[in-house]
């Protein structure tokens, strides 16, 4: 399972502007974290504006803020708007003349796909939130507790 560039840089970008919703933050400084073109960010925040995901505030203090609903908007809602397939596969489907081993693993590969298409519609934004707080808490180094 591959994801598109585009819509690796739209879960990134949203994820971003939906851990404060409140915040306008430039489409520059998104680009420089993620060390992708801004021309090339520029079209992917423009499609989730046009999709209602994020809105564009121009001016001084101006970038993008989160507009959507946090507990309602899935990852593969995002995915949906870059890849109408939903996910991506690595593999080609077998060929008609293929053997029986061919067909059983397209088999298995397709019904991963399923589940993995159905996990992304599981998890919304609010949940991916809350797991990416719980990994930051977890790289953060607990402070000795002296004995005595």
């Amino acid at each position: 399972m591959k994801l598109q560039k585009n819509t690796q840089l739209a879960l990134y970008s949203v994820l971003e502007f939906a851990a404060d919703p409140t915040r306008h933050i430039a489409a520059a400084a998104i680009a420089e974290k993620y060390g992708v073109s801004q021309h090339h960010l520029a079209k992917v925040l423009s499609e989730l504006a046009h999709a209602g995901v994020v809105e564009s505030v121009r001016g001084v203090g101006g970038g993008y803020r989160f507009a959507g609903n946090l507990r309602r908007l899935t990852l593969m809602d995002i995915i949906r708007l870059f890849e109408p397939d939903g996910v991506g596969t690595d593999t080609e489907p077998a060929p008609s003349g293929a053997t029986p081993v061919d067909r059983a693993l397209d088999a298995v590969l397709s019904e991963i796909d399923q589940f993995a298409r159905a996990t992304f519609a599981s998890i919304t934004l609010a949940t991916m939130l809350r797991l990416m707080q719980r990994q930051r808490s977890a790289r953060r180094p607990r402070p000795a507790v002296a004995r005595g």
